[in-house]
């Protein structure tokens, strides 16, 4: 049987990796990566020479296919991210669902055994996440909170915002520097258009030497970014405003 680990990596600060994933990383007999250039530089600082192979959101079937073959052969093969937790807004999701229907085709959500399938195993290394980075220094209630990852580019822009002011509880999702105030400015339309008033926690650059937390209400972190720098991709944490 091999072993498929999903390994979470820092989101900034390389001391933020745990003794078990840098084992892990070293051990195992391929390393696949969003950005090998990225990873590269959490392997070259901590001396680690695995090879490593390239899978991202345009990876055609064809590497998928040779992913699976290795797996097939008994080869021990890490999943990472850029930054952070695999599997979450990110297309390793895609390889990890794509695996366990390969191999658990007619029961894909039941386990031989806790993450084992009937030739791969899948084992969560845990770790660092901006998700939950984010929430645990926002200061709202996150007993429960809702995560909607990157609003769409194009379509059902709208619908993705107004989801975000219905919600009940706390909302976080991404966004990158390229079009945060557009998504800012539009979540700000749309609570305006219901008369709903939002506290914000918007962090970027997490634990990062120029790591930046804005809170305050929409206008005012809208100003805040506008005012600064933008660089890095932002977790955007908001509140409906209670009275």
């Amino acid at each position: 049987m091999s072993n498929l680990y999903i390994v979470a990596t820092p989101i900034g600060n390389l001391e933020d990796i745990s003794k078990r994933a840098l084992r892990i990383l070293s051990e195992v007999d391929l390393i696949l990566c969003e950005d090998t250039r990225v990873t590269m530089r959490l392997l070259d600082h901590y001396e680690i020479k695995t090879p490593s192979l390239s899978y991202h959101q345009h990876s055609k079937i064809q590497k998928v296919d040779y992913i699976i073959n290795l797996l097939k052969q008994g080869k021990n093969i890490a999943l990472v991210s850029d930054a952070g937790t695999p599997g979450i807004s990110d297309p390793g999701g895609k390889l990890i669902e794509t695996i366990i229907h390969t191999y658990a085709p007619n029961q894909p959500w039941q386990n031989s055994g806790v993450g084992s399938y009937e030739v791969v195993k899948i084992i969560p290394v845990p770790g660092p996440s901006a998700l939950l980075a984010a929430a645990s220094v926002s200061g709202f209630p996150m007993d429960k909170f809702l995560f909607l990852g990157f609003p769409p580019q194009k379509k059902k822009r709208k619908k993705f915002f107004d989801e975000i002011i219905s919600s009940k509880y706390p909302v976080i999702f991404y966004e990158s520097p390229y079009r945060i105030i557009k998504s800012l400015e539009e979540l700000k339309s749309v609570a305006e258009s219901s008369n709903i008033k939002l506290e914000l926690v918007i962090c970027r650059e997490l634990t990062k030497k120029f790591e930046t937390i804005y809170r305050g209400n929409i206008e005012k972190t809208i100003g805040d970014v506008k005012n600064n720098k933008i660089k890095g991709e932002f977790v955007v944490v908001i509140k409906k405003y209670e009275k």
